[in-house]
């Protein structure tokens, strides 16, 4: 106790002749100092430069470590040993206390707030700030979270399927370049809706969306018996290989985008009233006469426009063989777009990611936490509407208090 109270004397000399040093950070610095040297005495069974019979081992140096306390941020010494280890007894209460404020950054990184935002933070804390490589080293605990969830087995029936990517930009041989981010999500049997998987490939090519799905069929994916997505081609052939037997529904939004790209736009939006005709009609076989009259309409005034409508006839009706209740939300990837547009939100705070890595980190523990928030919530089709699909119930049967509630929910 001679050191502390000598190195407490100092302090207090210090503060007589300076008014502003920090005399409870550097008091709290002595006092844990002291008690360091305690428990190292007691845990090698004998005092600094002491040979006694009872001695277990001897000191190997120091390691630093930061302790961020209400009074400040303190550099420790912690004394390492030759053999086996020490860990100050008044740090394991903190531990908990740590865990918690990397809770919080993750979380902040999770959100989408700027690295210099948390800085701020934990600034007001008391605390030294915290750098870009600090922030990184910490959000890589949710690395294993992330892979744990990116490679979970799908188990069940899965009858609808969504498909669609993002550009997203990041560093690769100190270039900064584009990649597409792939999501998959789908509906159960019972009617929750959940996150299949997602991935990172140089090109939406026709191989990487071949080795994305056929991830998915390794995992479990099953049932399937509608996908919906844009047209790309490389995707339309992997479906064909990988999905056979299911059908495709061509993104209802993505095809008007691309059918009004050729019409003059003083005219768009005649011709989307017209071909809105189609998608109101109470059938297949009767969308699929209005679809004849509207080409027809067209073709004199626009006939690229009236072509392209009945190329795509079977592709942008594939839906109507499936329960009515379900049209609106199986005839488009909007139910993919709300999520991918929350995975943008996020993305851009972070602007241009290091590596493949760290983009899969932040998107992964997104996409975790709106399959969390799907999970406790609504289902997205009743069970009775899913039966439909099977034939296992009668569609007259299915109510239009029901069929409301498909057309209104939010989500």
């Amino acid at each position: 106790m001679t050191d502390l109270r000598m190195a407490l004397e100092e302090l207090l000399g210090k503060w007589e002749l300076d008014q502003d040093v920090d005399l409870l950070r550097e008091g709290l610095e002595a006092l844990v100092k002291s008690l360091m040297e305690v428990e190292v005495e007691e845990k090698l069974r004998a005092k600094r430069y002491e040979r006694t019979p009872t001695r277990k081992t001897y000191r190997n140096g120091y390691r630093p470590r930061r302790w961020d306390t209400r009074v400040g941020t303190i550099q420790l010494k912690i004394p390492k040993l030759r053999k086996g280890s020490y860990f100050p007894s008044f740090l394991e209460p903190r531990r908990r206390a740590e865990r918690a404020l990397l809770s919080v950054v993750q979380e902040a990184y999770v959100q989408g707030v700027s690295t210099r935002k948390v800085d701020r933070l934990i600034r007001s804390l008391g605390m030294e700030g915290i750098s870009k490589s600090e922030v990184s080293r910490i959000c890589r605990e949710l690395d294993e979270v992330v892979e744990r969830f990116r490679n979970r087995p799908l188990s069940g029936e899965y009858p609808y399927v969504w498909l669609d990517a993002k550009v997203v930009k990041l560093r690769e041989d100190r270039r900064v370049v584009p990649m597409s981010l792939v999501v998959a999500i789908g509906v159960r049997r019972s009617g929750e809706r959940e996150v299949l998987g997602l991935d990172l490939g140089a090109s939406e090519s026709h191989g990487f969306w071949l080795r994305f799905l056929r991830s998915l069929v390794r995992r479990g994916l099953r049932g399937v018996k509608l996908v919906i997505s844009d047209a790309h081609e490389g995707l339309k052939q992997a479906i064909e290989k990988v999905m056979a037997g299911a059908s495709w529904q061509r993104c209802r939004v993505h095809f008007m985008r691309d059918l009004l790209s050729d019409v003059p736009r003083g005219y768009r939006e005649e011709v989307a009233a017209w071909v809105r005709t189609i998608f109101s009609q109470p059938d297949q076989k009767e969308a699929k006469k209005q679809l004849q009259l509207v080409a027809s309409f067209l073709k004199g005034r626009f006939p690229q426009v009236a072509e392209l409508l009945l190329e795509a006839e079977e592709d942008i009706l594939a839906h109507m063989t499936f329960p009515r209740a379900h049209w609106r939300r199986i005839s488009s990837t909007n139910p993919l777009e709300r999520l991918l547009r929350e995975i943008g939100r996020r993305c851009d705070v972070v602007g241009i990611f290091p590596n493949r890595k760290a983009a899969l980190r932040l998107v992964g523990a997104v996409v975790a936490e709106q399959q969390d928030e799907w999970e406790v919530g609504r289902r997205y089709f009743s069970e009775e509407s899913m039966a439909l699909i099977e034939g296992r119930r009668d569609e007259g049967k299915v109510s239009q208090r029901e069929e409301l509630a498909q057309e209104v929910a939010i989500g």
